[in-house]
Formats: structure tokens, C-alpha cells, sequence
């Protein structure tokens, strides 16, 4: 079975390193947001590509779930004591990410390649593609504190402002990275990861091409939100101040017109029959991936789901 993954930040990067652990580089391919890319200090930085491919590396933080694991601080530490910005933490190993990358792309390279560059010394056989080598930036409008750049919002604002709705700058000039457009068209099903699905799928959603592409194909999703609480994130926070209760339904109707079947967990069983009634085939089960054994087993219950859809579907 061929899978395309799209992702975003920790929740995508814990399912598709369990799906790694399960089918061979020729049969998952992950497509990674990139509308929460963003320029600090002069560099080039991929916060959700990162995640993913340090994650598929086993490079990542195990506390954190982002940036390296045994980092140092040092240049941080320099940067801030020299009067410089110190809202985003910059490790010192995640550094080298960025020059590496800020390099390449001034050089003219496709994120796509640069990325591929990365996986290559990282040991990453699964392709990783950024959604677009063009440019899209997540704006976040608030009610408090105007517009704000998302990493703005997340970071330095720590998602404190409310938010009344979402822009991805550039996106209707944006294109999606040629293979994969080619991975979907190959693909047997595609999964909507554990992603927030307002800054983390919907942008990748919005490039153009990618949604008709979807359209053709089976879709799965499976919901970031356990019993109306995000597992990480502010994702609840944004669908309660746009005006919507968080729930494992909000997140299906969120994908209503992509989905074939939609995952979500055991203790949102009261939401079986509303989702059902939508025609989505559903999988209760336990969505929260804990630790590397639980990422296998989650990853093992969706694939198994995966061929029941698939089955059908037909």
C-alpha cells in the first residue's frame, strides 16, 4: 500500500515516524507545511520540516518533541547577551540547520532539494517534501493585537491574542513541489495527520493543486483533539474563540468533503453516530502516541483501517 502523510508540527511528526517503522521508503512519502516558515536573525527557518525530519532521524528532542536532542545553547546564549532577539530559541546543532539552509536557498537551490540534501546526510530514506519551494506565510488575525506572522503568535506571543481568522500569504501564486503532486497520484490512500488542521493541513490544503489532487484519491484523518482538548498546541483555543466547540467532529466536518474514513479516540465515543451520519467510516481507538511503541501501534491501527476503507471505497 502506497501512503502520502501530510503533516505538521510534533503530532504529524510522531504518526509518520511510526508509519516509517512500517512501510519502506518506495511506499510512504510526507508532504510538511511549510506556512510557518519564517525569517529570524537573517536565517531561513522550517520549524514543521524540521520536526519531521529530525523526528524520522531520531534526532529530535524526546521532551519536547521539537529541535535536537543533547542541544546547547551557546550562540543563543551570546545573541541574547549581546542585546539581540531571544524570543525564538536557536540551539546550537538547529543552527547549523539554518545556515546550512539559508546558504543553499541564497544560492538559488529549491527548498525541496535543500531539503532532500538534509535527509540525505541525516539517514531519512522516506521522501520528505515541503508543500510549495515557493514562499507561503501563515498570518494569524487577532481581536486583541492585529495581524500577527504565526511564529509571532506562537512563539512570542506564547498564543495568548484571540483569534478571529487565518491568511497564508502567497498562496494563490504558490505551486506544490512537482513530486509531491506525483506521490499522491501514485498513492493508495492519503492520511491527514494528528496535525492542527487550522495553520498545519489548511495551508498545505490551499496551495493549489493540492486539494483536486486529494479530491481523486482516499483520504483518512485523524483528529488532533482528545475529548475537546488539544494533544498539543492551541488548536482547541482556535476552533473556541473562531466560534466553534472543539471536538472529534469539528475536526471530521473540518475535512467533511476529502474523507472517507476519520480517526479519532475512545474517549470521544460519543461523537460515533454524528460523524457517521456524514458517511465517514470511522476507527475509535487511542490516539495518544506516548512513547516510540505506542507511535508503531497507532501507526499499525491506521494502516489496518486504511485497507477497510480502501476496501469500501471500491
Amino acid at each position: 500500500m502506497k501512503v502520502v502523510a501530510l503533516a505538521g508540527g510534533v503530532g504529524g511528526a510522531k504518526l509518520t515516524d511510526g508509519l516509517a517503522e512500517l512501510l519502506s521508503p518506495s511506499d510512504l512519502s510526507i508532504i510538511v507545511n511549510t506556512g510557518d516558515d519564517f525569517e529570524y536573525c537573517g536565517l531561513s527557518i522550517s520549524p514543521d520540516l524540521d520536526t519531521v525530519c529530525y523526528t524520522l532521524a531520531g534526532l529530535a528532542n524526546p521532551v519536547t518533541g521539537w529541535g535536537q536532542r543533547d542541544e546547547t545553547w551557546t550562540v543563543y546564549d551570546f545573541v541574547k547577551n549581546l542585546g539581540g532577539p531571544d524570543w525564538f530559541r536557536l540551539g546550537d546543532k538547529d543552527l547549523a540547520t539554518h545556515l546550512y539552509r539559508t546558504d543553499q536557498l541564497a544560492q538559488g537551490k529549491p527548498l525541496s532539494a535543500v531539503t532532500q540534501s538534509l535527509c540525505n546526510v541525516w539517514g531519512v530514506k522516506h521522501r520528505v517534501f515541503p508543500m510549495s519551494d515557493d514562499p507561503v506565510r501563515t498570518i494569524v488575525h487577532t481581536a486583541d493585537q492585529g495581524s500577527l506572522s504565526f511564529q509571532t503568535y506562537f512563539v512570542k506571543k506564547a498564543c495568548q491574542p484571540v483569534v478571529e481568522s487565518f491568511e497564508f500569504k502567497g498562496v494563490e501564486q504558490a505551486k506544490p513541489v512537482p513530486d509531491a503532486l506525483a506521490a499522491i497520484d501514485k498513492a493508495d490512500i492519503i492520511i491527514l495527520t494528528p496535525s492542527n488542521p487550522w495553520v498545519s493541513i489548511d495551508p498545505i490544503l490551499s496551495v493549489p493543486g493540492y486539494r483536486s489532487a486529494l479530491k481523486k484519491k482516499v483520504v483518512i484523518a485523524i483528529s488532533p483533539l482528545v475529548a475537546g482538548q488539544s494533544l498539543k498546541g492551541p488548536a482547541a483555543k482556535m476552533y473556541r474563540e473562531i466560534g466553534i466547540e472543539p471536538s472529534a467532529s469539528a475536526v471530521a466536518f473540518h475535512y467533511k468533503d476529502l474523507l472517507s474514513g476519520f480517526v479519532f479516540d475512545n474517549q470521544d465515543c460519543e461523537e460515533f453516530e454524528k460523524i457517521q451520519q456524514w458517511h465517514i467510516i470511522t476507527l475509535l481507538t487511542n490516539i495518544i502516541m506516548s512513547d516510540e511503541q505506542d507511535r508503531i501501534r497507532f501507526a499499525e491501527e491506521i494502516l489496518k483501517f486504511s485497507e477497510k476503507v480502501l476496501i469500501r471505497s471500491h
